[in-house]
């Protein structure tokens, strides 16, 4: 089963690398200042965590191909990466499916891959794929130090350049920063929301725990051995 998991991150992985080329491709070939361009591009929140998926997925093919269970620093990274995902499909299909972004036209197969086909999949890849280890609840707040360590970067280099990736962290919005404010705060709350159930599911006996983990020997075999 798991050698079934690892095929499947490959190709998930390959369909995430091909939608955000293919979108990069379209963009650059139709703006005129390319090096702003690039920057941007890698600044909005849907390109940064697909790609890291990517990583992660074939990261998670090779272990899923070479060892019985995930290791642990792994399973808090793909924990990460699981929320991250989850919040790009519900933030898109809730505030910005009907909004067009400025990083020249959209290719339609690239954006369906990137906002909704690649988060549902590994969202299911992280409820199915055996191998899966424990998350302690204490490393929610693991989870959150991305989205706040870009969130501020947006709003700074936002008001430096006058770009920001999304028009809800735009201070020129009518409600201004006070707007901003409120959809930041709400969107870390949801990221939290949603790193707490990645947890809990963690945390649910099926799929089965590792098969690297040997199941602990009843009391009385270990009297035994230590009697012996």
């Amino acid at each position: 089963m798991r050698q079934l998991f690892g095929v499947l991150r490959v190709l998930a992985a390959v369909a995430i690398i091909v939608a955000i080329v293919g979108q990069f491709a379209q963009s650059w070939s139709m703006v005129p200042d390319r090096l702003p361009f690039v920057v941007n591009f890698f600044s909005f929140f849907t390109i940064l965590s697909n790609a890291v998926s990517a990583i992660v997925l074939l990261m998670g093919a090779w272990f899923s191909f070479t060892r019985r269970g995930d290791p642990s620093w792994y399973n808090l990274v793909r924990a990460c990466v699981v929320t991250y995902m989850a919040t790009t499909f519900v933030v898109y299909n809730l505030l910005l499916r009907e909004i067009s972004l400025d990083q020249a036209t959209t290719v339609p197969w690239s954006n369906e891959i990137l906002h909704v086909w690649a988060p549902l999949y590994l969202v299911a890849d992280w409820v199915l794929a055996p191998g899966r280890r424990h998350v302690e609840w204490r490393r929610l707040w693991t989870i959150a130090i991305f989205p706040i360590a870009w969130a501020v970067y947006s709003m700074i280099r936002g008001a430096l350049v006058g770009w920001y990736p999304y028009p809800f962290l735009n201070p020129a919005q009518p409600a201004g920063y006070g707007g901003v404010a409120v959809y930041v705060i709400a969107i870390a709350a949801f990221i939290l929301l949603v790193g707490a159930g990645i947890i809990a599911l963690s945390r649910t006996p099926w799929p089965h725990e590792p098969e690297d983990e040997a199941p602990a020997a009843p009391s009385d075999e270990r009297e035994g051995a230590i009697a012996a």
